[in-house]
Order: structure tokens, then sequence, then C-alpha cells
């Protein structure tokens, strides 16, 4: 048992303890019956959003007319719920009021019937009031009652489903993926923030091939990310891509990103986006400026999912370099050097490897540019600078864009190891840009 479920337990008890019935509720208790070590603990009770923060004074009520509380411990966050049971929905996500009700009926409200499951803390006693265990034991995911209604409540649902499905390696039970069909434009009325968090999620917890093939057979692909769906068909030269079109390559890529980082994961999604609107054929098969094309479709798209400014400028970077990296060793030094030191290089560098395992499998570049930057001291890639402005202007150079060019080539050459010292580089200076 961990510090988290520890502390959850805790809540629980001091609930219990009070008078007040007090569950583990939803993807925990699914992901403790699987054996996997749940990453947070969410809590249903009896109790009401007022009590839960009376009994908890660091409790924070951030959907208190929903009865959800924020109960702060050093472990983390956890989230108590009052047991509820939804109105109508109006806007695709909110219901327009909640009822206080009984686990029975709180279990009837939710998504997918593995995440509808209680765990009593206090017994160990696993409560089903939908079949969740038994979808478990069949590896199925299937709605909560009704697909379409349950999709209609809140439409993030349809991409939720996709990605637990991707996730736990499930089959998606037939009614609930035919209502995934049926009511995939919906998804358009989702906040693109809840769309980016889900895509993210769907590419970085695992099973991310499987999810996007379930986007694409569902037409939620065509929905989000139209400019992915774009890539079906599209061919490739078979001697650089014996893997076949893009779309194909773009899944295997995708197949080696658990664990990855946002921007990676994105990056690796969108790194072939501009070959659509790229291709030509000349000798071969050809898609000239693809990186350079995708860069602009991959910030459209950032912007679109509203991305932060800072991931948004790293997948464009990643997706606009991912080329270069085959060039490095012809490179010259100072450029190689300035190449390696970048602050995404590490990222890309690991989108190139799986780009190769994903298409030809031939690493050996990847390798050769991930041992020349290992043997690299951190003084060789970055050294201090050998003169500055003020030096050019002791020397009585005056100040404007000439500083650029002079401080740019005295860097290049200490890179390439033709100046070691600042007399050397102010001779280098007076003598190549004399007053």
């Amino acid at each position: 048992m961990d510090d988290r479920e520890r502390a959850a337990r805790d809540i629980c008890a001091a609930l219990r303890q009070t008078g007040h019935r007090a569950l583990f509720a939803g993807g925990c208790v699914r992901d403790l019956i699987l054996g996997h070590v749940p990453k947070d603990y969410d809590i249903a009770t009896s109790a009401r959003a007022s009590e839960v923060m009376a009994l908890f004074p660091r409790a924070v009520g951030v959907g208190a007319a929903y009865g959800v509380v924020l109960v702060v411990r050093p472990e983390g966050n956890f989230e108590v719920a009052t047991f509820r049971r939804d109105g109508p929905y109006l806007d695709g996500r909110h219901p327009s009021h909640v009822d206080f009700v009984d686990e029975i009926e709180d279990a009837r409200r939710r998504d997918f019937t593995v995440n509808a499951l209680f765990l009593d803390p206090h017994t160990e006693m696993v409560l089903d009031y939908v079949e969740g265990q038994a979808d478990i034991r069949a590896g199925v995911l299937r709605t909560v009652g009704e697909p379409e209604e349950r999709f209609r409540e809140d439409h993030l649902r349809l991409i939720r489903a996709a990605r637990f499905a991707a996730r736990l390696d499930y089959t998606i039970d037939d009614g609930t993926f035919a209502a995934m069909r049926r009511l995939a434009p919906l998804i358009l009325g989702t906040s693109p923030e809840r769309i980016r968090d889900e895509v993210v999620r769907m590419l970085t917890e695992g099973g991310a091939r499987r999810a996007l093939e379930i986007l694409d057979a569902t037409g939620l692909l065509k929905q989000i990310l139209p400019e992915v769906a774009a890539t079906k068909g599209v061919e490739q030269p078979a001697e650089f891509h014996p893997e076949g079109d893009v779309w194909e390559h773009v899944l295997r890529v995708v197949q080696h990103l658990e664990g990855a980082t946002p921007t990676l994961a994105m990056g690796a999604l969108l790194h072939d986006v501009g070959k659509p609107l790229t291709q030509s054929i000349e000798d071969r098969i050809r898609f000239n400026n693809h990186d350079k094309v995708g860069a602009r479709v991959s910030e459209d798209i950032c912007r679109r999912l509203r991305f932060s400014n800072e991931h948004t400028a790293r997948i464009v970077w990643l997706v606009e370099q991912h080329m270069r990296v085959a060039s490095i060793p012809d490179m010259r030094e100072s450029k190689r050097k300035r190449f390696v030191r970048e602050p995404g290089f590490d990222e890309l560098l690991t989108l190139c490897r799986i780009d190769c395992l994903a298409s030809h499998g031939d690493t050996s570049i990847v390798e050769w540019v991930r041992n020349y930057k290992a043997n690299l001291q951190p003084e060789e890639v970055s050294p201090p600078r050998l003169i500055t402005g003020d030096d050019l202007v002791a020397l009585g150079y005056a100040p404007g864009p000439l500083f650029r060019e002079i401080l740019t080539a005295v860097e290049d050459a200490q890179l390439e190891g033709a100046l070691t010292s600042p007399a050397a580089a102010q001779d280098f200076v007076q003598r190549i840009w004399p007053r």
C-alpha cells in the first residue's frame, strides 16, 4: 500500500467515524481490481460538501454546488464527492442541477460500467451495481445504461471511450461503438482544452495506436484532427517506407510513445502532417519541404487546441527539425554543436529514433548523434564567451547590427576550436573587420 492509498483510507475512516458512508469510487477501483496502482483516489460519500469541509479544514470547495470537495493532504489532493444523481444536461458537459442520493443512483449516472464501481475500504468489499466486474472480466467497455444518453450528457465521453478501450485493451460494446459513430460530430461542442488533454492522454498513457484507430473508425478523428485523418491513403516510396502509407507510418510511430512528454507525443503525431499537402511524383514519390509545411499546420493545430505558447513552440520546432538530424554527421562542428544544445534536442532525437523504427528500421545515424552528444563536455557545447559587446566597444566598434555578425563568427570559430583565448578572439575580429 502506497502513501496515497493510505491517505485515501484515512479520509474514508474519518468520514465513517462521523457517521457517513465513504467509498473509493471510479477508476481507482477498476485499477485495484486489475492489480494496477491508481494514479488518483476518488472518494464518494453520503456527507454533504459543507460537512466534508468542516471535517477537513484544508478542503477546497471546487464544485460545492455539485457536492465536490478537494481534500488537501501532504500525499496529494483527493476529490471527495457526495453521492448524486445528475439532472438534465443542457450544454453537453454540465448537469443543470444535481440531487443528492445513495450510492446505487450515483453508480447509474457514471460513464462506463468499469468506471462505476465502488470499494468499501473498511470491509474491502467491491460494490457493483452495473455489472462492471463482469465487463472487466470480459474485457468490454460499455456505457452505463443507454449509450446515446451517456454521450449526449458529456460529449467528451466519445473520445474518452477510445482512450479507455485502448489503454485497457478492451473491446467496445457494439451499442456503445454504434453510438460513437452516430454522435461523432457532437465532439466539436466540447472545449478545445478538454479535447487537447484527452488526445495527450491517449498518446502518453499506452495504447496510442489503437486509440487513433478507434477515433478513425468512429469518425471522431476527422472531427478533432482532420489534418491527421488526411494522411490515410497518402502513398510513400517503398524503399524508405516499406510499412505503407503515411497513416500507417504515424500509427507505428505512436506505438513507441508510452510515457512520452506531451510535446514529444504531439510532435510524433504531427511530424508528417505536411505530407498530404506536399506529395509529388517525380523520379519517385517525394514530399519536398513537408517538414516546413508540417510545422505551419502543426502550429494551427496547437493554437486550435489551446496548447500553451511554450508547448506550441516546442511541438512546431520538433516537426520542423525532424529531417535535419540525418545531416548532423556532415555538419560543420560549430553548426553541429549549436544544434545539439537546443533545449528540445533530446526529444527530437527520440522522435527521429522512433521515426526510423517505424519505417526502414535503420537507427545508425541517430545512435551516432547520441554517442557524439554524450561524449561532449558542457564547456565544449556552450563555452564561456571569448568576447562581448562591451569588448567590441572598447576596441572602437560602434554598436549596431554588425555586433551580432561578429559575435556569432567568434563563437563559431571557438566551437570549431580555432579560437581559444580572448586575445586570439580580438586579433581575429580586428583582422576580419578592420575599423
